[in-house]
């Protein structure tokens, strides 16, 4: 972890206005801002610990515990909520065995809900990394997760 971290911040100065980029730059390499890695960005950028967790926390984009390799986001906007999103995340959340912001244990998927994936005539939706599926019924949910 110590490498991959060193080779990032050889782009940058440590200047304080670099916090995000290192943050987004780190992210995408680790999948998420392991804690040892924010404290070290914290020395070489000279800021308090907590200065950097609050931007951290502040950014929806940020994600504190590892992500799952498959990311399943589960449409929440008005045309899928009318047409059941409420039921297409639960059904998810039953055959993953988690719940809403959940990675499994394995690291394989993480479950989500976003506000609108911008499906909305072919709701309800869910998108599994970059893939859409939509017009989901729950028998159409338990194939996808059966693959």
């Amino acid at each position: 972890m110590e490498e991959r971290l060193k080779a990032i911040l050889l782009s940058y100065e440590g200047k304080t206005d670099e916090l995000i980029p290192i943050l987004q730059q780190v992210q995408t390499e680790f999948g998420y801002l392991p804690e040892e890695v924010m404290l070290e960005v914290a020395k070489f950028i000279r800021v308090p610990e907590s200065r950097v967790y609050a931007v951290a926390s502040f950014y929806a984009q940020f994600q504190f515990t590892p992500m799952g390799r498959k990311r399943v986001m589960v449409c929440r906007g008005i045309a899928c909520h009318i047409r059941g999103a409420s039921r297409i995340l639960d059904e998810v959340g039953r055959i993953l065995g988690i719940k809403e912001g959940e990675t499994t244990p394995d690291l394989e998927y993480t479950l989500e809900t976003v506000a609108c994936i911008g499906c909305c005539a072919l709701s309800p939706c869910m998108m599994i990394n970059k893939k859409v599926y939509a017009k989901l019924a729950q028998a159409k949910i338990r194939k996808t997760f059966s693959k």
